[in-house]
């Protein structure tokens, strides 16, 4: 087999099919995800060991990073076909098997209005300095709403943004602004020397792939402090976990220090899910938590546990309750009452708006 035709002819297939992702697994076919449901491609054969590891290759393309990859088992990585499709990947082994997963890429950056965001999300991008997240699970367009918030700078406001990513996603035109994308391993070591260098490197907004560990996160909040917009994503599921979660990635003898530093410092906090389409596709539904004195004083307190009440009595001054925003997916028809169930946080509350 020429594996890399076929990688080529795979990565074509996710697009023409409209995917959002790709995974190579031995002894299952290609398998494509639509719609947030996995389609395995039944036309094609199973893969074999031989067949993954030969596609796996293809994709990561030889060379120093085929290398690392062996030796530590598994790797990022990004591909772009042959008509200037991009994809970021991640190669593992699995039972002694490689294996990969791979995500197309946009080429275009949809604004918050084409990704059915909210208006307010707009708002933070004009902010001078601050820190805002983006979270939610893997796979629920948290790179995608960043891009689209760096974009709007990008063609609003003439400054130096600098993004720090692994690997680099969205490819940012030029317009009014400089615009540095800088990949882990290729253009900086890691996440933390990359942060302490922009200090250096006159930047006005920084947006970070990850938050990865309490050096990345302390570098991130000292950023926002001293006059710097940054923007990341991590991995949790609402503002009160995303809190909790960055202070818990602190010695206890550090946790007072951050605390003090992220009340001060953190703008907002966005989560979002991408929930089934009754009529096609996927829709976000969302939770955004603005950082006011009353939340401040939690932060400071230790008593995140109670963020929960203010977001859902928040809603004049800005804020946005997840379940409101299902309920209210569900009275336009965009979604079924039971994917709002599914994906609501605390069922009891959803049971008394739909």
């Amino acid at each position: 087999m020429d594996y890399k035709q076929k990688a080529e002819e795979l990565a074509g297939i996710v697009e023409k099919e409209g995917a959002s992702d790709l995974h190579l697994t031995a002894g299952r076919p290609p398998t494509i995800r639509v719609s947030g449901d996995l389609l395995p491609l039944v036309n094609l054969e199973a893969l074999t060991k031989e067949d993954t590891m030969g596609l796996v290759s293809a994709y990561i393309g030889g060379g120093h990073e085929l290398e690392q990859f062996l030796a530590e088992k598994e790797l990022d990585f990004a591909y772009m076909a042959e008509n200037g499709t991009r994809f970021r990947g991640n190669a593992f082994f699995q039972r002694g098997n490689v294996g990969a997963a791979l995500r197309i890429i946009p080429s275009v950056v949809k604004t918050v209005k084409d990704l059915n965001l909210p208006p307010i999300i707009e708002e933070f991008a004009r902010k001078e300095q601050g820190f805002f997240l983006v979270v939610g699970p893997v796979g629920h367009g948290k790179s995608t709403t960043l891009a689209a918030m760096v974009d709007l700078i990008n063609e609003t406001q003439s400054l130096h943004i600098v993004t720090v990513e692994d690997p680099v996603e969205y490819i940012f035109p030029e317009k009014k602004s400089i615009i540095d994308q800088r990949e882990i391993k290729y253009d900086t070591k890691d996440f933390p020397t990359a942060l302490k260098s922009m200090f250096r490197q006159d930047v006005d907004v920084a947006m970070i792939g990850e938050m990865r560990g309490p050096e990345t996160i302390g570098t991130a909040v000292t950023a926002a402090e001293t006059g710097h917009l940054i923007l990341s994503t991590l991995h949790t599921n609402n503002a009160s976990q995303t809190i909790d979660r960055i202070i818990d990635s602190f010695p206890g003898n550090q946790q007072g220090q951050i605390r003090m530093q992220l009340a001060g410092s953190l703008l907002g906090v966005f989560s979002q899910r991408l929930i089934p389409r009754v009529s096609g596709g996927l829709i976000p539904a969302f939770e955004l938590l603005i950082n006011n004195k009353a939340v401040a004083n939690l932060i400071r307190e230790g008593r995140t546990a109670e963020i929960d009440v203010v977001i859902e009595t928040g809603s004049e001054q800005g804020m946005i309750d997840m379940n409101h925003s299902l309920a209210e997916l569900v009275s336009r028809g965009e979604i079924s009452p039971e994917s709002a169930y599914r994906f609501s946080t605390n069922s009891k509350t959803l049971e008394r708006l739909i």
